[in-house]
């Protein structure tokens, strides 16, 4: 990725003046572990000891440990010690509730993904909560209202990206996701440049010539279920209309922050969408000839679970999404990613932001943290003066692209 030359905030702290991100790691993140444990009651007892110890260590600031190498350091071990060491250098006493949030949030799920040897059972200790939400009226909901979406490619989109959008509500680790089912207002998308994303594609697909579909789309995913659903809908609208060649979803490579999608899920949202009625059935049907064409491809990288922003990604995947001809960012944890998890003076643009990046991007997101940009001051006055935990409750979205030329 590109160096901007862009002066970053330095990152969200945990322990200093941001009472979200304390309020996540010593309240959110230990009552998550205890739901876990609740639904999963027939882990081992030596199982329920490590999480035991992991809630321990949360809930009474201990210092933060490295990852263990037993049974065999996994493929994001060297990535995690560096980041340890780069954490310690930089923050002392470096605790659960002193640190730099977004690797301390992140990693605390890479301690507990261990601690539950997903990587020797490829048990997800969320399932019971995702197989819930895929079962649940929410989502049926939904998605027969985006398969109710008629007219033409350039009608449809907008639409269905805000279905992506909202869809992202729903996020079982946060209690946005109770609000899902809600329909949103138009004064709750704070930044909207869906006439400006159109305008990309559609000239895009001019430019290639209509109908060829080159050009690929990566799709970085946040939350399984209903979003994950209403994503692939959108994949299907892309491939569909011949927009682009491939579209590509990007996916954790372990389950993580509850119900963030893995590969597991997008083919349990598949099979879902198979039991649901014709309509569903047809969807599901052409996302699985596309994939067996290869123009649907499913993704995965560590990457994506790691403590590492955006402007850091391994010189192969930089690489790779760098020759995209979009890149759909999902969700708050991705967004977080991308402007660093710093609080930037808020009407600092996003394309201005995304300079480093060297494919045009637009994030989809519903804000459940701090971190927002590309809002005019008198906006974000007005939104203080009503609501000061606006940025964190899920009610407010965002649609924000940069046409990043390379």
């Amino acid at each position: 990725m590109r160096n901007s030359g862009l002066r970053r905030p330095d990152p969200i702290r945990v322990g200093k003046d941001n009472a979200f991100a304390s309020d996540t790691m010593a309240v959110r993140v230990p009552g998550i572990i205890r739901e876990m444990q609740s639904m999963n009651a027939d882990y081992p007892d030596a199982i329920q000891r490590r999480l035991d110890h992991l809630h321990a260590a949360l809930t009474g600031n201990e210092p933060i440990q490295m990852l263990e190498l037993l049974p065999a350091p996994g493929p994001d071990y060297e990535d995690w010690q560096a980041a340890y060491r780069e954490q310690r250098q930089t923050i002392d006493p470096l605790t659960w509730l002193n640190s730099e949030w977004f690797f301390a949030e992140t990693f605390c799920y890479r301690h507990l993904i261990q601690a539950v040897r997903w990587a020797e059972t490829g048990r997800d200790p969320f399932a019971p909560k995702k197989r819930e939400e895929l079962e649940s009226a929410r989502f049926l909901k939904l998605l027969d209202a985006a398969l109710d979406v008629q007219g033409t490619f350039a009608e449809k989109l907008p639409v269905l990206l805000s279905f992506s959008l909202w869809g992202n509500r729903v996020d079982l680790s946060h209690p946005a996701g109770d609000i899902a089912a809600d329909a949103p207002r138009e004064d709750e998308l704070l930044a909207d440049d869906r006439d400006a994303l159109l305008h990309h594609v559609t000239s895009s697909a001019d430019a290639a010539g209509r109908g060829t579909g080159e050009g690929i789309v990566h799709l970085v995913a946040d939350n399984a279920g209903t979003e994950l659903a209403m994503d692939l809908i959108l994949a299907d609208l892309l491939l569909t209309d011949v927009c682009c060649e491939t579209v590509v979803i990007h996916v954790k490579p372990f389950p993580t922050y509850v119900s963030d999608a893995t590969v597991a899920d997008v083919w349990a949202v598949i099979r879902a969408m198979e039991n649901n009625g014709d309509r569903s059935a047809r969807l599901a049907a052409r996302l699985r000839r596309a994939w067996n064409e290869e123009r649907l491809k499913i993704a995965t990288h560590h990457f994506w679970t790691s403590g590492r922003f955006l402007w850091d990604m391994p010189p192969a995947l930089s690489q790779l999404l760098g020759a995209a001809s979009l890149v759909i960012l999902k969700g708050d944890m991705n967004y977080r990613r991308a402007v660093g998890d710093a609080l930037w003076d808020s009407n600092t643009a996003f394309s201005t932001i995304m300079r480093y990046f060297s494919a045009p991007v637009v994030a989809l997101r519903s804000l459940k943290s701090d971190a927002v940009v590309g809002l005019p001051a008198e906006l974000v006055r007005r939104l203080d003066e009503n609501n000061a935990a606006w940025r964190v409750g899920g009610h407010y979205g965002v649609i924000q692209f940069a046409a990043n030329a390379r």
